[in-house]
């Protein structure tokens, strides 16, 4: 193994560990293989298509980071994941305080955009290369569609699967405007993502 292709292994390597971890036991079974369709496709894809296209370590550990938080859940449900708790552990405070909506999935949402964007960048760079506007709508644009295709897989399931299993993972919790707001977030962690990789690739650039 060449000294560059390490990190991305052990990031895999991780990755996979986390997975096993989460995988036993979820909270509930069939919502959690209907969460992973994501994860079965999207990361056998990165593996055979490395010597193809590597991205660089950063986009690499922005990609971990996100799936590392779908599977947490996919592990709990994203409307049922614990965070409060948790919060509460770290900082001594009261988690049996009125929770209300739980916003985990809002967090995530926003986070495909946010750390999805250095290996869209990358790849628009080596398949795809725009001009002028375009340089910065592309990305962007590339991740809202994913989010729009997302939310449509949802509905889809929602309706064939019903019952239960569909509302657990469909996880509107009783917001009728769950997915344009889901959207949206996706759309603001998109453009921050831009901004934010636009500035580092500036700042290693002059550094």
């Amino acid at each position: 193994m060449a000294p560059s292709d390490r990190y991305p292994a052990a990031l895999l390597g991780l990755f996979v560990a986390i997975f096993i971890a989460l995988a036993i036991a979820p909270w509930y079974r069939q919502d959690w293989l209907l969460e992973n369709l994501l994860v079965f496709v999207a990361v056998p894809l990165l593996v055979v298509n490395y010597r193809r296209l590597r991205f660089s370590n950063f986009a690499y550990t922005c990609l971990f980071v996100f799936f590392v938080l779908h599977e947490i859940g996919a592990h709990y449900t994203y409307s049922e994941v614990p965070w409060r708790e948790w919060l509460a552990a770290l900082t001594g405070g009261d988690a049996a305080a009125p929770a209300g909506r739980n916003h985990y999935d809002r967090v995530v949402h926003f986070a495909y955009g946010l750390l999805l964007m250095p290996a869209v960048r990358e790849l628009m760079a080596a398949r795809m290369p725009a001009q002028g506007l375009w340089r910065w709508l592309m990305p962007v644009l590339f991740v809202m569609s994913h989010s729009v295709i997302y939310e449509l897989v949802e509905w889809a399931a929602a309706v064939m699967f019903g019952g239960d299993l569909g509302v657990a993972y469909l996880g509107t919790q009783g917001d009728v405007w769950d997915a344009q707001k889901d959207m949206a977030l996706a759309a603001a962690g998109a453009v921050c993502g831009l901004l934010l990789t636009e500035l580092r690739s500036t700042a290693t650039e002059n550094g």
